[in-house]
């Protein structure tokens, strides 16, 4: 896993979510679009650093943030920004898809 990524939990999710702009994960290991789309991620998380903060939440292992933020469909990928939901992407993209999207939040 990379530096870059904040890995969050139901405990730490409200304290150590940054206070900027940061894309949360909603994953679990057996989901392989979660699986696909990880090193999309990764190699985001590194070109946008300092721009958009980066962390994930595995949700069979959290279910009480995966049930506050009503997560249906994995991967989940919710952007906080000031710690308040701002956007919400569903399913795997490609990473030019990807970058499309969050460039809207940065």
């Amino acid at each position: 896993m990379s530096e870059n990524i904040l890995v969050l939990t139901d405990d730490t999710f409200d304290d150590s979510l940054p206070a900027g702009t940061t894309l949360v994960d909603f994953w679990a290991p057996w989901c392989g679009p979660c699986q696909a789309l990880a090193p999309v991620l990764e190699e985001l998380s590194g070109e946008l650093k300092g721009k958009l903060d980066f962390a994930k939440i595995n949700v069979d292992e959290n279910n009480d943030m995966a049930a506050k933020y009503k997560i249906r469909s994995i991967p989940c990928l919710i952007i906080f920004k000031e710690k308040s939901e701002v956007g919400r992407i569903v399913g795997h993209k490609d990473k030019q898809e990807l970058r499309k999207e969050l460039e809207k939040y940065v």
